[in-house]
């Protein structure tokens, strides 16, 4: 661990969302780290990176037993496709999922976020200060509508989906029975999912996303903030999600023992859904980069990367999994890089997508991976029997409680993407999670802001803050 004061400063300051929100657990995952696995009961423990790809790659796992993150959302109304890990619709979704998170998605999504990201972040060069954790929501709920086809409101999406996530965490925690808790859990989706419902009639509905330009068939875009039209078809689009914790708290684990959270290989304490959103290509003619619901002579909402529109319960299971993921992991990596001195590196555009990359190493926004063993293994030289809990601690895999995010000395990839999983379980969102935060970290570099206030939130599904405010440095 580097001796650096700033970079002290910073993991201190990062410890205290982890042991303000979840302190059972993180106090347990760094009591027991000295070994690669330990076992507890039923339970084991995995910290070894080693051990972590073999649990993710070699392993059968059950992602709907009671107490995984899948059972969660479903006991939600969420659905739970993308957690049957090992059936064949699950493959089929995440297939289309990755298609529409590549490249060429994400870089259609900037046409959504990176607008946004210069008028909120406006302030700091009048001397204001700016939230990050109110800029985080709506930047991802924005994401969500587009991605969705939504014309709802995206910081109304963003909220549900953090109730949403904070609700089933709720009705899954350890201690007496909450005979309320599962209720409000379901219908916190419910109403998310109401919120989320497709357009019935894109040809008429107003544009979820008013700065992309709607089509008429015409591929010249009118506003200057959006890209050439796709032309005619529908493109795809898809949001990924991660795992989440769980034992008695704490983001990434979700066991009988604690709350479980986010979907596939993200993060979330809690049960919920935590991971990167996707994109994809507008539908219909003239449809602009970025745009959700892209109207023109016979066009339709867009799809979820071969997710059907209609999916209400899967609609809204994507929108947890980004919104949750996306407020829990971009303001911490904005503190550490403020209060490390990182903004040198975040302004070199050679340097910059290196330092988010190790950002999201060092915060693990999905600190730990909750599993149950399908049939009997090993994992780490440790016997492993079907029904075994397995929760795989993804900070500690990819080095985050000993190595300090530099972009000039790096952990090597292999290491740096365990905090998205491995193999089948690797989040799908992860192309997008780098590059959102990476053009977070270049908005903000020019005005080397430092941190003014700082809340944690006590109440989120993932740990997080609930206000981080900054203002520009001297």
């Amino acid at each position: 661990m580097s001796t650096d004061p700033s970079q002290a400063a910073a993991r201190r300051r990062d410890r205290r969302v982890y042991l303000r929100s979840h302190p059972v657990l993180f106090t347990l995952l760094a009591a027991t780290r000295g070994r690669p696995v330990r076992r507890l009961g039923r339970t084991l423990l995995v910290h070894d990176a080693a051990a972590y790809r073999e649990a993710l790659t070699r392993l059968p796992l059950d992602r709907t037993a009671a107490g995984t993150t899948g059972a969660a959302a479903r006991a939600a109304g969420a659905g739970g496709v993308l957690f049957d890990q090992e059936g064949g619709a699950h493959r089929a979704e995440r297939r289309g999922l990755a298609i529409g998170l590549g490249a060429a998605g994400v870089e259609e999504l900037r046409a959504v976020w990176r607008p946004l990201l210069v008028r909120r972040l406006a302030p700091l060069a009048r001397g204001g200060e700016v939230d990050l954790v109110e800029l985080a929501r709506e930047l991802s709920g924005s994401v969500v509508c587009a991605l969705l086809g939504s014309q709802a409101d995206s910081r109304a999406v963003a909220e549900a989906a953090a109730e949403a996530a904070a609700a089933s965490v709720r009705s899954h925690l350890p201690g007496p029975p909450r005979p309320r808790a599962e209720a409000a859990a379901r219908q916190a989706a419910e109403r998310l999912q109401q919120l989320l419902s497709p357009v019935t009639n894109p040809a008429t509905a107003p544009d979820p996303c008013p700065r992309t330009h709607r089509g008429n068939g015409n591929t010249t875009p009118t506003d200057s903030n959006s890209g050439p039209g796709t032309g005619p078809g529908a493109g795809t689009g898809g949001s990924g999600t991660g795992p989440g914790p769980g034992a008695g708290a704490g983001s990434g684990a979700g066991t009988s023992a604690g709350s479980a959270a986010a979907t596939d290989s993200s993060t979330g304490t809690g049960p919920g859904t935590g991971a990167g959103s996707g994109a994809g290509a507008g539908s219909g003619a003239g449809a602009s980069a970025g745009s959700a619901a892209a109207t023109g002579p016979g066009t339709g909402t867009r799809s979820l990367g071969g997710v059907a529109a209609g999916d209400a319960a899967l609609r809204a299971m994507l929108a947890v999994a980004a919104v949750n993921t996306t407020v829990a992991a971009l303001p911490r990596a904005v503190a550490w890089c403020a209060d490390a001195g990182l903004w040198g590196q975040a302004a070199d555009a050679r340097l910059r997508p290196v330092l988010a990359e190790e950002l999201l190493r060092v915060t693990a926004a999905s600190p730990v991976l909750p599993r149950v063993a399908a049939a009997d293994g090993v994992v780490g030289g440790c016997p492993v029997r079907g029904g075994d809990r397995l929760l795989l601690v993804a900070r500690h895999a990819a080095e985050a409680h000993r190595r300090e995010p530099d972009a000039h000395r790096p952990a090597g990839p292999g290491t740096a993407h365990l905090v998205f999983g491995a193999g089948a379980h690797a989040c799908p969102g992860a192309r997008l999670a780098r590059a959102q935060l990476a053009d977070v970290l270049e908005e903000l570099a020019p005005y080397r802001p430092v941190v003014a206030r700082a809340r944690v939130d006590r109440r989120a599904a993932l740990p997080g803050w609930r206000e981080l405010t900054v203002r520009a440095g001297a």
